[in-house]
């Protein structure tokens, strides 16, 4: 299995990770240009995760804004990771 991302040192590094992950979530769901989407990583209490995780906040007009995790640093997060957290937020006419 490929990573999406590598890791670089620094925040220079993180905010890359974070705008490229943005970017795939855009495209996996479609999502129009009003929509946001915010990538950030926090530290996890689940020792599953290893310490940190990467949480995708989805936010469309006219509904709620929906989240999805990744048990995983952001510089780890691979492809298939992400689309699997994003499967619940692509069903159509789902309301968070």
């Amino acid at each position: 299995m490929r990573l999406f991302m590598r890791r670089r040192d620094g925040a220079d590094g993180n905010r890359d990770a974070a705008r490229a992950l943005a970017d795939l979530v855009r495209q996996a769901l479609e999502l129009e240009e009003e929509a946001t989407v915010s990538v950030s990583e926090i530290s996890c209490g689940d020792p599953a995760c290893g310490g940190a995780e990467t949480v995708v906040l989805v936010m469309r007009p006219g509904r709620r804004t929906e989240a999805a995790k990744v048990l995983m640093p952001m510089a780890q997060v691979t492809q298939e990771a992400l689309l699997a957290a994003l499967k619940p937020l692509s069903v159509p006419g789902r309301r968070g």
